[in-house]
C-alpha cells in the first residue's frame, strides 16, 4: 500500500465502490490504473492451516477464496514486499511504520506519520477505505488474519490476475498489475506506480519461488 507524503493534508477514508478504491490512494484522488474485473471464487480447497494463521482458521464470509500453495506463496510475497513478513503472526497486527495494534475486531484506522503519513494496517497494509470495500464485498466482520487473507485475494482477483497466478505463478506481468494495488511491487519499468520505495522484480520472484517450494514440501495441500 502507498503512504501519503507528510506535506499533503490527510483526508477521510474513501467510500468503497466496485470499480474504484485501489489499495493505494493519495488524498481523495482515485487513480484509474487499469480495469477491474468481477471477482471469482477459487475452486480448489486447501485442507491445512499455515502457522501464521492457525489462531484464526475460519472467515466470517459466506463465500471464501480457496487458499492453495500458489495463492499462499503470493500472499506471503506481498507481506514480504510490504514489510510484515518477518513479524510472523504479528504481521497481521502491524501498523504502517512498524508499530502494532491490539484489537482485531476492526481495521484500527490509525494515521502514523513517519516519512509518509498513512493509516495502512495489517499484513497487507490495507488503507481503511480499501478494507471497507473488501469487507463489505466478502461480509468480513473482523480484521482477523484469515479475513485479511481473504481481502487481499479479493484485491488480487479484482485486478483480474488471480487466474494467472493459479496457472503461471508470480510473473512480471502479474507484478506490474499488482503494483497498482501495492506500491512496494514494481511496474514494468521497475519503479513504484506511486513513486515510493519498491522491491526488485527478481527479489520478489525469488522469494515467491522459494516460499512456494517450502509450502509444497510442508503439509500444505497440493495445488
Amino acid at each position: 500500500m502507498c503512504r501519503l507524503p507528510i506535506r499533503h493534508s490527510l483526508q477521510s477514508s474513501l467510500k468503497p465502490s466496485r470499480a474504484a478504491a485501489p489499495a493505494c490512494a493519495l488524498g481523495l484522488l482515485l487513480l484509474a490504473a487499469g480495469p477491474l474485473v468481477t471477482p471469482s471464487i477459487g475452486r480448489e480447497v486447501d485442507q491445512s492451516i499455515e502457522h501464521v494463521v492457525a489462531a484464526s482458521s475460519q472467515s466470517d464470509a459466506g463465500e471464501l477464496y480457496a487458499i492453495t500453495p500458489k495463492r499462499r506463496a503470493l500472499l506471503n510475497t506481498i507481506r514480504y514486499a510490504e514489510g510484515t513478513w518477518k513479524q510472523g503472526h504479528n504481521g497481521y497486527r502491524t501498523l504502517y511504520g512498524g508499530g502494532r495494534f491490539s484489537s482485531m475486531a476492526k481495521h484500527p484506522d490509525v494515521v502514523v506519520v513517519k516519512r509518509y503519513a498513512s493509516a495502512a494496517a495489517g499484513a497487507y497494509q490495507f488503507l481503511p477505505g480499501t478494507w471497507r470495500e473488501a469487507a463489505n464485498k466478502l461480509s468480513l466482520r473482523s480484521f482477523k488474519p484469515h479475513n485479511q487473507d481473504q481481502a487481499a485475494l479479493y484485491l488480487i482477483d479484482r485486478r483480474g490476475v488471480l487466474d494467472q497466478v493459479d496457472r503461471h505463478g508470480l510473473t512480471r506481468d502479474v507484478m506490474a498489475v499488482l503494483s497498482k494495488e501495492w506500491a512496494s511491487f514494481p511496474s514494468h519499468n521497475g519503479l513504484s506506480a506511486y513513486g515510493q520505495p519498491v522491491k526488485k522484480a527478481t527479489e520478489l520472484a525469488n522469494f515467491y519461488e522459494n516460499n512456494l517450494k517450502q509450502l509444497r514440501r510442508s503439509r500444505w495441500a497440493q495445488a
